[in-house]
């Protein structure tokens, strides 16, 4: 990203226009891998007899998508009850994620009920032949493990990225002994912050493949992605707090302006970080149902 200059204002709007690329691309991206994974679900469904012919019980994945809307939209009106200052913005936002989780694991429950209340058969996925039974709460638990998980990736990233935390502060610290240390520090840090959402995303693989096949991996992905708004929101409040920087040296403003924008930002960089451990974590998820999904067809 390239650094303002108060005397080039075209250095500044080309900064406006990377930071509205940056949105647009991380928007492609989280709606793409929401498309996908509702796909990869909605076609392993069409394998099981009972979803099928209950009512819809078919467009299941597509009723786990609009919860979450309802969901992260009734998390929006929660940051009413917050004082929001320019010091408490980025924890105003991180308890937005966490809000939307909750809300989302409660307003589920009245859409499982949807699905067939004996349960339903799916195939098998490997060489063994056979079929799979899963019950609704099976299902519930899948969802649960993905939305869940999300979030927990989602708050390890920002405790690896936050300047308030100790990761931050020791790869400052090492910066006093020259750029050796810096390097070092940093790429362990960098590995480190890889345990804790692989340990995760391996869990949640386990747990839903073992429940409900490659359904629940959809339906697992499905649950890492129900809080999307509130992802995408957090995400882009970063670029927009530097566009609005931006605009003010390009309006002339006064300084002091520049500078909330500055500590805004400064949030705004934390939070994104938090938005793309939501995309990586759930395009692992994806890539698998879809795999799942074509092989469940082929065999079938």
């Amino acid at each position: 990203m390239k650094e303002d200059d108060p005397s080039n204002p075209g250095t500044i709007a080309d900064n406006v226009g990377d930071n509205v690329g940056d949105i647009a691309g991380m928007g492609a991206d989280l709606f793409g891998s929401l498309a996908e994974s509702t796909c990869a679900a909605l076609v392993v469904s069409s394998t099981s007899y009972q979803l099928v012919y209950t009512k819809d019980a078919l467009y299941f994945p597509l009723i786990i998508t609009s919860t979450g809307i309802l969901a992260s939209f009734a998390s929006v009106l929660c940051a009413h009850f917050f004082t929001v200052t320019v010091d408490t913005v980025g924890n105003v936002l991180k308890w937005q994620l966490g809000i939307s989780t909750a809300f989302m694991t409660v307003f589920l429950i009245p859409a499982m009920y949807i699905l067939p209340d004996e349960g339903f058969d799916l195939p098998k996925f490997g060489i063994s032949a056979g079929v799979l039974h899963v019950n609704r709460w099976d299902a519930y638990g899948c969802i649960m493990f993905g939305l869940w998980s999300g979030m927990i990736i989602g708050f390890v990233t920002e405790y690896f990225t936050s300047n308030a935390y100790g990761p931050t502060l020791k790869l400052a610290e090492s910066c006093k002994s020259g750029p050796a240390p810096n390097i070092i520090q940093g790429l362990a840090l960098g590995y480190m912050s890889c345990i804790v959402p692989i340990l995760c995303i391996t869990a949640t693989i386990a747990f839903a493949f073992k429940k409900a096949g490659m359904y629940g991996i959809g339906l697992a992905a499905l649950g890492m992605l129900g809080a999307l708004p509130v992802a995408l929101t957090i995400d882009g409040y970063g670029p927009i707090s530097d566009n609005a920087g931006g605009i003010s040296e390009m309006s002339g403003l006064p300084s002091w302006v520049r500078d909330r924008t500055d500590a805004l930002d400064a949030a705004g960089n934390t939070t994104a970080a938090v938005g793309k451990g939501f995309a990586i974590g759930s395009a692992c998820l994806v890539g698998l149902a879809l795999f799942g999904a074509f092989v469940t067809r082929v065999k079938g």
